[in-house]
């Protein structure tokens, strides 16, 4: 697999998300090209199943790969997306600068998907990361907004006064909260 074509060289023209045809409300956009597929689960599963053998990737699987951590974007902007998912999609969207050239990192996964011949998605060139960051910079707020009102004012409130804390929770583990309101359910609020 050749360098260039995952991650092409920085003279390229630099699109922003309008020009790329990047929406965050679907990635789930139509392949411009016959090839372009999921890789085979059945077959995937045979690999993973059999420990001694490496798994042989190709450049398109490695393409698709990236476009298909992009998709997770488009689920900030859907209200029954779990909490837990948010927080690391948006921990991976803007994780420190120095990690922006490491592999799949969100910066690489835009220009391997923007770039590259392979993508799912017709050619847009390089895509602006920090414009992207900002556009859903400007609108996490909301759709974190709308992914908390499905819950009791007790979560909204955790969330609004130590988001770290819940967020620290909800990693060691995503079921966190269905619990405290599953026990709430049957012992009843203490503090009610």
């Amino acid at each position: 697999m050749e360098a260039t074509m995952l991650y092409p060289n920085a003279s390229l023209d630099v699109a922003g998300p309008a020009s790329a045809g990047l929406a965050f409300t679907s990635f789930a956009a139509p392949s411009h090209r016959p090839s372009a597929r999921a890789p085979d689960i059945a077959g995937a599963d045979a690999l993973f199943d059999d420990d001694t053998s490496p798994v042989e990737w190709s450049e398109e699987d490695l393409v698709f790969l990236h476009w298909r951590l992009l998709q997770e974007v488009s689920q900030l902007a859907d209200p029954d997306t779990p909490l837990e998912e948010k927080f690391d999609t948006l921990r991976w969207v803007f994780t420190e600068r120095e990690k922006d050239g490491r592999p799949f990192s969100f910066v690489s996964c835009l220009r391997v998907v923007g770039c590259s011949p392979l993508s799912p998605i017709a050619y847009c060139g390089l895509v602006d990361a920090e414009e992207l960051r900002n556009h859903i910079r400007t609108r996490v707020r909301a759709w974190l907004g709308e992914t908390l009102a499905r819950y009791p004012d007790w979560v909204r409130e955790a969330i609004a006064i130590n988001p770290a804390w819940i967020e620290a929770r909800l990693a060691k583990n995503p079921q966190w909260i269905n619990e405290q309101l599953k026990r709430m359910s049957t012992e009843g609020d203490l503090f009610a």
